[in-house]
């Protein structure tokens, strides 16, 4: 790839049902502070509002308190369910969020992803993609649109409506659209000229269809005149990374069963390969390519599976989780920012370089160095010198005791008294 890849996190998040609810939102809002320190560039907040287990249910609100504690990271719905909302209400909450963090957000979008939120609504799961198509473009519309915008469908309308303020961003915040193995994403994306989150880029069948899924983008772009861009392309996966392999199935052993337990029993979701111990569950999510829970060369690998897998992509996202303690968590994302992210990011290849460069002229160097020493002591003794002798001439004796002829002074005696 010919540009320099950009990380981030995608936060759903993943809370073991039991624990305290304040203090886990507590830890995301930490978790964001610090990846922010590291040079993170992005932070994506889920939407869900069943099972207990991903408990943000307003990304918008988290992401408002989380850009007060925060000084850089762009943050953004990953993602706000259009079928879930009205699209004025939501349009109108974006471009608020979007004044108040002075540009700093980005609207992702799907279609839900739970199917017992959809439920709870009474949602026709079959509908939800026709859903958010209808409800993107209705968004687009109210961003995009200077005349009133009128839509009538069968769950929402909209009747000369339009939006009190303009984005803050110009035209309009970022708009992603997520993806997991079918083509709906993408045939979406490429049709509205939008970007695409591949959330399921490390799955078995997320994986296999990375290539084929820029090729739709790319064919619906063509068809409906609009452009896509690789380097605005984001994909998700799961790691945890220590100094050892051994260390990092250690870490894991804290809260991978419980991770597991969620996508095998109880969200439909195809993340997670059978097995029921944490070794096996290691072994199968790094077999398989699902995830990396080893080492910084081993994330590094990963990462260029994906590049050449997908032809090539603008940002990798960790799927946030909490298979280790807060602390061995922590050290990951910061293990994985000064080892890995460097790699990716045009910083490594300049210092090799001049490294090596500089190892190889050693020999010349050290000499001129070596000689600048001995000229700099010799300098100094001459100054000295030459400092000593104005002095003594100022006094009037040269600094030799000798008179100016070469000669020794005279000292004169007191006349004895006459008598």
């Amino acid at each position: 790839m010919d540009w320099p890849l950009k990380f981030g996190i995608f936060l759903a998040p993943f809370h073991p049902v039991g624990q305290n609810p304040t203090l886990a939102l507590e830890r995301d809002l930490e978790l964001i502070q610090r990846v922010d320190e590291l040079g993170y560039d992005e932070a994506w907040i889920g939407e869900h509002h069943s099972a207990g287990y991903e408990i943000i249910a307003s990304p918008e609100v988290f992401m408002a308190v989380a850009a007060e504690r925060t000084r850089n990271i762009k943050l953004g719905t990953g993602v706000s369910s259009l079928p879930y909302h009205h699209p004025l209400i939501l349009a109108d909450r974006m471009v608020l969020l979007d004044h108040l963090t002075r540009g700093r957000i980005m609207f992702g979008v799907g279609p839900g992803a739970l199917p017992s939120d959809a439920f709870m609504m009474g949602i026709d799961t079959s509908r939800q993609r026709e859903m958010m198509e209808e409800s993107l473009e209705a968004i687009l519309l109210l961003l995009t649109s200077d005349e009133p915008v009128n839509i009538e469908t069968d769950w929402f309308t909209l009747k000369d409506a339009r939006l009190q303020l303009r984005p803050y961003t110009h035209p309009h915040f970022e708009v992603a659209v997520a993806a997991q193995v079918s083509p709906s994403g993408p045939r979406l994306a490429g049709r509205f000229g939008l970007n695409l989150l591949s959330l399921g880029a490390t799955s078995t069948g997320g994986f296999d269809v990375l290539g084929s899924h820029w090729s739709v983008m790319e064919e619906r772009a063509q068809e409906f005149g609009t452009t896509v861009e690789r380097q605005k392309w984001r994909l998700v996966g799961p790691m945890h990374i220590a100094e050892t392999e051994e260390q990092a199935r250690k870490d894991v052993e804290y809260g991978l069963v419980e991770w597991m337990d969620y996508f095998q029993r109880v969200a439909a979701l195809p993340l997670a390969p059978d097995a029921d111990s944490p070794a096996a569950m290691v072994d199968a999510l790094n077999n398989s390519g699902l995830s990396v829970i080893g080492t910084p060369a081993q994330a590094a690998a990963q990462i260029q599976r994906l590049i050449d897998q997908s032809g090539g992509f603008g940002t990798y996202l960790f799927m946030a989780h909490e298979w280790a303690t807060r602390e061995a968590t922590q050290h990951s994302y910061e293990l994985f920012a000064r080892e890995v992210m460097p790699q990716f990011q045009g910083q490594i290849d300049r210092q090799v370089r001049s490294r090596d460069w500089a190892a190889e002229n050693r020999p010349t160097f050290i000499g001129a160095a070596t000689t600048a020493v001995i000229k700099a002591i010799t300098d100094h003794q001459t100054e000295k010198a030459a400092k000593a002798d104005a002095k003594a001439a100022k006094a009037g004796a040269p600094a030799n005791g000798k008179t100016n002829n070469g000669s020794k002074k005279a000292t004169k005696k007191k006349a004895a008294p006459k008598k």
